[in-house]
Order: structure tokens, then C-alpha cells, then sequence
């Protein structure tokens, strides 16, 4: 079965979040991502407790993809070690996945 991964990461700016999905998109990397803002991570960086106000970025795409994903967003992203995450999908709409699938060339379906 092909695996469907659900990746994120986080973005200091709206407008770098939107720089990233619109370069996935157009390379036809992913099928789909969603920016949500609001979001307020606290974390470790540089032996101390840092607090940021930043933008999720949810990317739906084939695992197949995420190699090139990952240097996309790296190579884009301003961050020094940006959070970029693979979930996989264990489960959804048959529909949806197959036209996930469809989307990014080289993949098949469901």
C-alpha cells in the first residue's frame, strides 16, 4: 500500500508559511497543506526555554515525496533547524487518499 504522510512544521511568518506551500505546490510535491495561525510553541534552543508566537504549517502528501519535501522546505525556511515531521496516515476516505495520490506525479492509487 502506498503511505500518505501528514507533515508539519512551524514558521516564524505568514508569509514564509505561504512561500513554502506555494513552492510545494507548484512542484507538485504535495496535494494540499493548511497554515494555521495563533499558534504559540515553547521549546529548547540554545540551552535555554525559548517561547515564539508562530504559523503551523500541515502538509497532506505521499511519503515517496518527502525527501524532496524536506530540502524544499529547508532550502525556503528561515529557521537554522526548522521542525519538519512525517506522520503517516493509518487511516482515512479512500476517496481522499486516491486523490492525494493523483495529485503528485509518479505516485498511484490507494
Amino acid at each position: 500500500m502506498i503511505q500518505t504522510v501528514v507533515i508539519i512544521t512551524t514558521c516564524v511568518s505568514k508569509k514564509e508559511a505561504d512561500n513554502i506551500v506555494k513552492s510545494l505546490l507548484s512542484k507538485k510535491l504535495i496535494a494540499c497543506a493548511n497554515v494555521v495561525s495563533g499558534v504559540e510553541s515553547s521549546f529548547w534552543w540554545k540551552a535555554k526555554i525559548e517561547k515564539a508566537k508562530e504559523y503551523l504549517v500541515i502538509i497532506k502528501a505521499m511519503r515517496a515525496k518527502f525527501t524532496a519535501i524536506e530540502k524544499e522546505i529547508k532550502r525556503i525556511h528561515s529557521y537554522e533547524c526548522p521542525e519538519i515531521l512525517a506522520l503517516p496516515v493509518v487511516a482515512g476516505s479512500k476517496n481522499y487518499l486516491n486523490w492525494i495520490c493523483g495529485i503528485t506525479p509518479g505516485v498511484g492509487p490507494v
